[in-house]
């Protein structure tokens, strides 16, 4: 199987390493994509051409779609034939929502910390590494609607880190039975369950 990885904001292929790694171990097809996140000209529909023009013309894939990339993953669905749409700690967009609206839309309520809100369950060195690969987030696409109408007609699933600081169960849970008519799977681990659990979200993945 094909499966095609969106990153969350400010993240690269190098987010997904651990995972993409270990799918190729198993046999499948993996596409790590690079949106031009760093880009202050490029929008959502670019993110979405990106992604759409790294999947061979008429080839099924899972699209699995960490954060941010939730945004982009929904709209791909409607272009690109799927088997199946994986959200990881996933922001769930409404039809025509834009991303600056979906923290208040959602009822997000930020608590601020000295912890490391999105490595902190990572080796230090590890947890640094990540860091130094996060490229700049533009807000190139913050104000561009979901160009959606409906949620796709893709069979999809979600799963939410059980440690996450960021997006914390309760809320992911909630938003994701408001939004999808269902509870999320939980996993081991923080907001990158691909660094910190990769063999686990794999067998997720997989399952």
């Amino acid at each position: 199987m094909h499966y095609v990885l969106i990153p969350g904001a400010g993240c690269t292929p190098w987010h997904w390493h651990p995972v993409t790694d270990e799918l190729r171990r198993r046999g499948h097809t993996v596409t790590p994509v690079a949106l031009p996140c760093d880009d202050p000209a490029a929008g959502l529909a670019q993110y979405v051409d990106t992604v759409v023009n790294a999947v061979p013309a008429g080839e099924e894939v899972v699209l699995v779609a960490h954060s941010l990339g939730g945004f982009t993953g929904a709209m791909a669905c409607e272009r690109l034939p799927v088997r199946e749409f994986v959200l990881v700690a996933g922001m769930v967009p409404a039809p025509g929502e834009r991303i600056s609206e979906w923290w208040g839309t959602t009822g997000y309520d930020w608590v601020g910390n000295d912890v490391d809100t999105f490595f902190h369950d990572l080796p230090a060195e590890f947890a640094a590494e990540a860091r130094r690969e996060l490229r700049e987030q533009s807000d190139g696409p913050m104000n561009d609607p979901c160009a959606i109408e409906r949620w796709p007609e893709v069979r999809t699933r979600a799963v939410i880190g059980r440690d996450d600081l960021l997006f914390p169960a309760d809320f992911l849970r909630r938003v994701t039975r408001e939004r999808l008519g269902f509870t999320p799977d939980e996993t081991a681990g923080a907001h990158f369950p691909m660094l910190g659990h990769p063999v686990a979200l794999v067998d997720y993945l997989l399952s």
